[in-house]
């Protein structure tokens, strides 16, 4: 299985990465972010897909899964009721709601619409975001 790796001390903080899943996705917002931290540095954040999924656990309608298979934790706004249980579930605070509509939950999905996979490593100018394989 494959994670995206982020190296915090080669980002610049150009939202490369979050214009590139916006414009990827057709979308009015990114399922990623970038932040700066308590120590003033730049620390973009993406959906851990984590083994043990506080949002999959917390969603009472299924609408996160977990695919064993890939590893992905995976969101189909098909069944959400945006009850907000998975944002508030995840330890890490990845997830949010939409900007625009507030009803749809934005988390990294790796680009699995993508045959390069996840495009914010391919736009990142600084090679701070990486695939990681992890066993």
């Amino acid at each position: 299985m494959e994670r995206i790796k982020i190296d915090r001390s080669k980002c610049i903080g150009c939202l490369g990465c979050v214009t590139a899943c916006i414009v990827s996705h057709d979308s009015f917002d990114a399922k990623n972010r970038v932040v700066i931290d308590t120590k003033h540095a730049y620390a973009p954040i993406f959906c851990r897909h984590c083994d043990e999924p506080e949002c999959v656990y917390t969603c009472m309608t299924g609408a996160m899964s977990k695919d064993r298979k890939t590893g992905f934790v995976n969101y189909n706004k098909e069944h959400c009721a945006s009850c907000y249980m998975c944002i508030m579930g995840c330890p890490y605070g990845v997830l949010k709601s939409d900007d625009k509509t507030h009803k749809e939950i934005m988390k990294c999905d790796m680009c699995q619409h993508r045959e390069d996979g996840p495009i914010c490593i391919e736009k990142c100018p600084m090679q701070a975001i990486t695939l990681e394989e992890v066993i």
